[in-house]
């Protein structure tokens, strides 16, 4: 149905970039949300090009445009000239710099003094990983330590070890997600030294993956629902429906493991 010379569309931009396997768990409870009120969520894979928001705009003329990413000028400008609103996932909250910040938290508290965060290195882009790193500087900072080692890995075996042969022992790794941690795991075990003993690691997304590895791994975690009914809300207000809708906590928290 059209309303206003719009659909009934929202659309989510998802940028290119890698994501873990939780993402289908926030995308499945927020489908279901926008249609208890009337809206269809539409994904669209953005490769960063303004022009092809311009063309979704104009083809199925959606109520309004969320990204996962922060919009470029660009695509403010085209949101603007369209009179289509957009909000991104980043707008009002630090999410990604928490995440860093409470990884190094973790670690700091558990004893590691000397701490490194470690990217995912593939072909994609990665919108998140310079603010996760940005916030275990501060906390690295806040708690008085040196600044934090900073590289990169690709998910395979010897990019892992090649990584862990320019630590020393005593170093405690924030790692981009849980596939970093247990690529690293793994070269931990590779090497000869123990964890948490030699090497911690702290991952984030709580895959079920992490929680059977040996030792379990501690990672960060959120609660997913919560997540996709605080971006439901988001799109209801910004095309003004429901607009005193209460905001959920996402609930950032460690989850124990024995890696750390």
């Amino acid at each position: 149905m059209l309303r206003r010379g719009s659909s009934d569309f929202i659309v989510a931009l998802i940028p290119d970039t890698t994501y873990g396997s939780n993402l289908q768990d926030i995308f499945d409870p927020l489908t279901e949300s926008l249609a208890e009120n009337g809206l269809s969520l539409v994904l669209h894979f953005s490769m960063g090009s303004p022009g092809a928001l311009d063309r979704i705009l104009g083809g199925i003329r959606p109520r309004a445009v969320l990204s996962l990413r922060p919009f470029s000028p660009e695509e403010r400008q085209i949101l603007a000239e369209r009179k289509v609103p957009g909000f991104d996932t980043t707008t009002d909250t630090d999410f990604d710099s928490d995440i860093g910040a409470l990884q190094a938290q973790h670690l700091i508290a558990r004893g590691f003094q000397r701490l490194a965060f470690v990217h995912l290195h593939d072909r994609r882009s990665d919108p998140y990983g310079p603010v996760r790193e940005q916030g275990v500087v501060n906390a690295c900072a806040a708690a008085g330590l040196p600044s934090p080692r900073v590289l990169g890995i690709a998910i395979d075996r010897s990019s892992a070890d090649e990584a862990l042969a320019t630590f020393e022992p005593g170093t405690g790794i924030a790692c981009y997600n849980d596939d970093v941690a247990i690529a690293l795991m793994t070269a931990v075990e590779r090497r000869g030294w123990r964890i948490p003993a030699d090497i911690g690691l702290i991952g984030m997304d709580n895959t079920p993956l992490a929680q059977v590895m040996n030792p379990p791994l501690t990672t960060v975690g959120y609660d997913l629902a919560a997540a996709a009914h605080l971006a439901a809300n988001a799109a209801l207000r910004a095309i003004g429906q429901n607009a005193n809708l209460p905001s959920p906590d996402i609930g950032l928290r460690i989850i124990d493991g024995s890696s750390c």
